[in-house]
C-alpha cells in the first residue's frame, strides 16, 4: 500500500513575505526556510518566481486567469465563424 503524499498549499502572503526575508532582510534561503518550516528548494522557487514577476517575465494569477480565458473566448469565436461560413456557403448553393 503506497501513501500519496499531501502537498501542503501556502497563502500568497506567506509565501511573499517569505521571499522578503531573503530579498531585504538579509537571511539565507537555507536559515529562512528553515525558520519557516519549508524546503529550500520550495522557497528558491517562490524567489524565482517574485523576481519574474517584479521584472515583468511571468505572468500573475489574475493575468494568467484572464488569458485562459480569452483562449478558450477565442476558440469559440473561430469555431462559430466556421459555423457561419459553411452556412452562408450552404445557403448560397441554395439560392442558384
Amino acid at each position: 500500500m503506497s501513501l500519496k503524499k499531501s502537498h501542503k498549499s501556502y497563502p500568497q502572503a506567506f509565501k511573499d513575505e517569505a521571499v522578503l526575508m531573503v530579498l531585504e532582510q538579509g537571511y539565507s534561503v537555507a536559515d529562512a526556510a528553515k525558520s519557516l518550516g519549508v524546503s529550500t528548494s520550495l522557497l528558491y522557487n517562490w524567489k524565482e518566481k517574485h523576481q519574474a514577476l517584479q521584472q515583468g517575465i511571468a505572468l500573475e494569477e489574475s493575468e494568467r486567469d484572464e488569458l485562459k480565458r480569452l483562449r478558450r473566448e477565442n476558440k469559440e469565436l473561430r469555431m462559430e465563424k466556421e459555423i457561419l461560413k459553411k452556412a452562408s456557403a450552404f445557403f448560397a448553393r441554395e439560392m442558384k
